[in-house]
């Protein structure tokens, strides 16, 4: 990364509807141009849109929610896709996933997040439990955007992002 050159960084999950957008949304949000976040799925359905449970949090919280999309990660492995430096994954099952080629060959890391939409309860819960997520995303979010990303090379920063795994 480079003073004018914001680091990329894809965060995945398996259908692209509530982690991965919630962090794309939010690093785009609190990353003051340092970065520029995307978000993918490895299998999100045929017609797949972010849930409403995550737009309304983002909106609730402030956080914009212009051009969020579901979308496979397939998008981001051609040779025209923005190069990554990062590539976050955010739950378990993308975790475990064979991944596509990246070009460039970015860091990777995982931060495993329960997932929001699988919560069982009243509309009450369900809404907490999507905002304690954004507030999970975000304490991990703050912490490396504090970073001084100028100074750290690949490893320093693949190495980074899996130590705030455990925060």
């Amino acid at each position: 990364m480079t003073e004018d050159k914001p680091l990329n960084v894809l965060f995945l999950c398996t259908h692209n509807s509530a982690r991965s957008i919630l962090a794309e949304a939010l690093l785009n949000h609190i990353g003051h141009g340092k970065f520029k976040a995307f978000s993918a799925g490895s299998s999100p359905a045929k017609d797949q849109t972010p849930n409403p449970m995550t737009i309304a949090t983002l909106e609730k919280a402030g956080v914009s929610t212009e051009g969020l999309t579901s979308k496979s990660w397939d998008v981001f492995a051609t040779p025209d896709a923005p190069h990554m430096d990062l590539v976050i994954t955010v739950c378990d099952n993308a975790a475990g996933e064979v991944c596509p080629y990246w070009p460039g060959q970015p860091a990777t890391a995982h931060w495993g997040y329960a997932d929001p939409s699988e919560t069982v309860g009243t509309e009450e819960q369900k809404q907490e439990a999507f905002k304690q997520t954004l507030h999970q995303i975000k304490r991990r979010l703050d912490l490396f955007t504090s970073l001084p990303l100028t100074s750290l090379s690949k490893m320093a920063l693949e190495n980074t992002a899996r130590d705030l795994a455990t925060k």
